[in-house]
């Protein structure tokens, strides 16, 4: 309660009959008076000055109640006022959300891109918007069908956008699920507590195909004459407003192809087949942030042909040699030519025809050519040389639109129909020592063809036809004048051979034709001689190979070596060094005599017989013993400086005058000795390394001797002492001792 004041008063909606305030009487007043926005149920008691509601108050209905207070004196006159008296009603959840339709339908093409909203739900509170009451939330129920795992469609629960979810991006298909129908859910109170007022709504999806596809194969035939550019297909988003752009899917100077604003696919400019006969590339599609919409598609071009090439000829003119002898109806050659057209069809398919024949004698139709291979035969009789040496064809080649001449020379040549004839059949005979030299010329031979020069035909080949099984000899002929030299292949032997008695033929490369036949006249004699020569004597082998342990003892048989000689005598073997390193017997044995520290040693071998000598070689490889114990490499002195503070050390090295495979590994112990192990610690480093280090720092300036165990890890394994010298010692900026 209080005196009469303007006030506002705040009061929830609903909750029935309620007093809200009690004004009080000042004098000379009597009584209240209230006008304004009552709805039928606000008032006030005139003497009492109570303000109450009647009923209840509805926000939907009727948000702020604007109302005038006065008090009265007793004639009814104003005392006070009016003052005004504001209630502001205040909303409470009282009304459940509302669909604006009562049923929803969709459209969403196959491969829509996920996340990107096809349609909208949307619902209405009468709660006030300002409050969480009118806040709603929506989000999918039922999924019907529902044939994965996942949803296949998603809602924005803000905004009641329905998109697409990743998998229904990948899986809706018009072809398997046609029609989904959703069951969508609103809450209000944003959905977050559990006493909020819900509502739902079916929502009917149409699933359709998509409509971004590669266009089948594009077909272009070359050297268009339209104007371009030239509209050759078209592609379209599932989304409106995307920006179409193409993509090379190989590197090409120059792209002849674009793409418009519209999806519309053009080539710029024409093509030419011959030049390159398909393209392939990408048309992609972004939206206004760059992002992709949609896969890539990919277009295929494939260049049609049309006859814009004449026919080449291969070869110009085209050569072909044929023999007197080839019967009519023989096939001598073919005309090649070619045509850049796409090959097998009637673009580039060739027919063939003969023009003409020079010299037209003795017929003008001598030849005749396949009009579709392009083969080349003689028509009827078989060509003379005598007629004509050669003959100058003209050879049409066409395809359906162009014509083309191909010069074509046909040389006849001559058959061989005549043999070889040896001007003499008997060359006596020769002697010759057995030792003359390889390459040397025994005899000149000659023969006469009277075939054509310089043919097959009439190139001599002279062999050894009897009397030379192991081809000591050999026959080369000057092929322009076709004179034959029997030389000496091989060395004579007069002990396995003192006389060849030869039979020697004359032939030609090219095949005699069938009525002529080679007969005495290609054949000839001739006798060689070959006397004795001293030779020296002969080692079974030119060289002697053994290996033997270096320690081998002395007379130790390593060796035996054979020789003979061909004329029969006797044979001994000598040292060319005598007494040096090796003992050589008559029998040929070799005894091992001194120097056991030779490692690997040729020897010259001497075999004498009483005139002439002969040498071979002895390799003696001597395998390594481990007979050489471990060393101290002593290159650098091994020092500390002085004084010693810890934690120095200094690497020493092991060698062995052995073999690499005795003392790839070296082991280092300190001997148990003059307090080494209380004052010196070895460390490994590597195979053949070790580190050396003081124990602690109480060293006097002076040289030590530390004792050191090496192993070679040979075998037999060594082992040696070492008494190292390690000096104490003050030392230069350097540190190196002074």
């Amino acid at each position: 309660s209080g005196p009469l004041k303007a006030m506002d008063f705040y009061v929830p909606e609903g909750g029935g009959p309620r007093i809200l305030h009690q004004f009080t009487l000042e004098s000379p007043a009597v009584s209240f008076r209230l006008s304004g926005e009552k709805a039928g149920i606000i008032d006030i008691e005139p003497k009492t000055g109570i303000l109450y509601i009647n009923g209840s108050l509805d926000w939907e209905t009727k948000e702020v109640h604007k109302l005038q207070v006065e008090s009265l004196d007793e004639s009814g006159n104003v005392v006070k006022g009016p003052y005004a008296v504001t209630i502001y009603v205040e909303d409470i959840n009282d009304n459940p959300p509302e669909f604006d339709q009562t049923k929803y339908f969709g459209v969403v093409r196959q491969n829509s891109r996920p996340g990107k909203p096809f349609m909208y739900v949307h619902a209405t509170d009468r709660d006030d918007p300002t409050t969480p009451h009118a806040q709603l939330s929506y989000s999918i129920l039922h999924h019907f069908p529902n044939p994965y795992e996942e949803m296949l469609f998603q809602i924005d629960n803000t905004t009641g956008a329905i998109s697409p979810s990743r998998t229904g991006s990948y899986y809706l298909d018009p072809q398997k699920q046609d029609t989904f129908t959703l069951v969508v859910f609103v809450k209000d109170m944003a959905g977050k507590t559990i006493n909020a007022f819900t509502s739902s709504v079916d929502v009917v999806i149409l699933v359709m195909e998509s409509l971004w596809k590669a266009p089948p194969t594009i077909y272009i035939k070359e050297n268009s004459t339209e104007v371009h550019p030239v509209n050759i297909s078209k592609v379209q988003s599932n989304e409106p407003g995307v920006i179409y752009k193409i993509f090379e899917k190989e590197k090409l100077p120059r792209l002849p192809f674009s793409i418009s604003e519209n999806g519309i696919i053009y080539v710029t400019e024409p093509l030419d087949r011959e030049e390159k006969d398909t393209y392939t590339f990408f048309v992609v599609s972004k939206d206004d942030k760059g992002e992709l919409v949609d896969k890539p598609l990919q277009i295929h071009i494939i260049v049609e042909d049309i006859d814009d090439n004449p026919p080449v000829c291969q070869q110009n003119p085209t050569i072909i040699e044929v023999q007197e002898n080839e019967i009519g109806g023989s096939n001598i050659g073919t005309v090649l030519a070619t045509d850049m057209d796409e090959k097998d069809t009637l673009n580039s398919r060739l027919r063939f025809q003969i023009q003409s024949q020079e010299p037209e004698f003795p017929s003008n139709n001598l030849f005749y050519i396949q009009q579709d291979t392009g083969d080349l035969l003689l028509s009827g009789r078989s060509l003379s040389k005598r007629d004509s040496a050669k003959y100058f064809l003209k050879v049409l080649v066409t395809d359906s639109k162009f014509e083309t001449i191909c010069d074509v020379e046909v040389h006849v040549i001559d058959i061989n129909d005549q043999i070889p004839i040896f001007e003499k059949s008997d060359y006596a005979n020769v002697t010759v020592p057995e030792d003359i030299p390889i390459g040397t010329v025994l005899l000149e031979i000659q023969a006469t063809d009277g075939d054509e020069p310089g043919t097959g035909s009439s190139l001599i080949i002279y062999q050894v036809k009897e009397g030379d099984p192991n081809n000591t000899l050999i026959i080369e002929t000057d092929s322009e004048t076709n004179r034959g030299f029997i030389k000496i292949n091989k060395a004579l032997d007069f002990e396995t051979m003192p006389v060849y008695n030869l039979v020697i033929n004359a032939t030609n490369p090219e095949p005699l034709v069938s009525t002529v036949q080679y007969n005495s006249s290609s054949l000839t004699t001739f006798k060689i001689f070959v006397t004795n020569v001293d030779e020296p004597p002969v080692f079974l082998n030119p060289v002697y190979r053994t290996e033997v342990s270096e320690d081998i003892p002395v007379n130790t048989l390593v060796m035996t070596v054979e020789a003979y000689d061909p004329e029969g005598d006797s044979v001994r073997a000598l040292n060319e060094v005598p007494g040096k390193y090796a003992q050589w017997l008559a029998c040929g044995n070799i005894l091992f005599l001194q120097k056991s520290h030779l490692l690997v040693e040729g020897r010259r071998v001497v075999g004498y017989n009483a005139a002439q000598k002969s040498k071979a070689f002895l390799i003696l490889h001597l395998r390594d013993v481990n007979d050489n114990p471990p060393q101290i490499a002593t290159d650098y002195p091994t020092f500390f400086c002085y004084p010693v503070s810890g934690g120095e050390r200094t690497l020493i090295q092991a060698i062995d005058a052995d073999a690499q495979f005795f003392y790839s590994k070296f082991t280092f112990t300190l001997a148990d000795e003059m307090n080494a192990r209380n004052n010196w610690e070895i460390s490994k480093f590597n195979a053949t390394h070790a580190y050396l280090s003081p124990k602690h720092a109480n060293f006097e300036e002076k040289t030590y001797e530390v004792p050191i165990i090496l192993n070679d890890n040979g075998k037999p394994s060594l082992e040696n002492k070492v008494n190292l010298k390690v000096s104490i010692c003050k030392c230069s900026s350097e540190n190196s001792c002074f």
